[in-house]
């Protein structure tokens, strides 16, 4: 599914990075730049450099026990909870919550994206409203490191890359314990049931459940 496909590129700080790509993967080569790029002209009415290379919004919730390394942005209202560990490369969006002993890596987290218990997101996109349940992870990395494969409109292709978890698009509902497979892409509006091993495509607007059946949810 192409990026217009997954997402309203209004809601996240990344839009003049991701609407260069037609697959939002691709964007997460650049992320690190565009991070640094981009916290240089922050509006620092609203914004401060917490430290080198990360800033946060004035208004974010950071505890103490967090560890965030650059280059990060952390969005107005974010609230960072104890001993979330971001390890750079992350774009935080507004209202975001990264929560509980949640770990990030080299991730673009639109608004209001939650991730609030024990979660894993490395090299993924996660889209608008997004919500990982306790203990739901993106896998970026295949047991045999080689490289990933992503599929789009039913065509199977490279993506280029090694570690590449998932691309997930707005308003997504990820059930608790669920496992994405690296290069899984999941379609916006959707909801993954809990304890799901997720592969490949899943489409917008449908519901997977356990057994790997996809309903439609209207």
């Amino acid at each position: 599914m192409r990026t217009a496909e997954l997402f309203d590129l209004t809601k996240t700080a990344a839009q003049p990075l991701l609407s260069c790509y037609d697959h939002a993967e691709k964007s997460l080569t650049h992320l690190h730049r565009f991070i640094e790029k981009l916290g240089g002209v922050l509006d620092t009415e609203l914004y401060t450099e917490i430290s080198p290379g990360v800033w946060a919004a004035k208004n974010a919730v950071i505890c103490e026990s967090a560890q965030i390394l650059a280059p990060c942005i952390i969005g107005e209202g974010a609230v960072i909870r104890q001993c979330a560990y971001i390890r750079g490369s992350v774009l935080v969006g507004r209202e975001c919550v990264i929560g509980n002993s949640t770990e990030v890596k080299n991730s673009i987290l639109f608004d209001r994206v939650q991730i609030p218990h024990f979660n894993y997101v490395g090299d993924s996109v996660l889209g608008y409203a997004v919500h990982l349940g306790a203990g739901a992870v993106t896998s970026n990395v295949k047991s045999d490191k080689s490289e990933v494969y992503i599929t789009h409109d039913g065509v199977r292709e490279s993506s280029g890359r090694r570690k590449l978890g998932a691309v997930i698009g707005d308003m997504s509902e990820i059930g608790c314990g669920a496992v994405l497979c690296p290069g899984t892409v999941i379609g916006k509006n959707t909801t993954v049931y809990p304890l799901t091993l997720v592969r490949g495509t899943v489409p917008s607007g449908s519901i997977l459940k356990n057994d790997g059946t996809i309903v439609g949810k209207y």
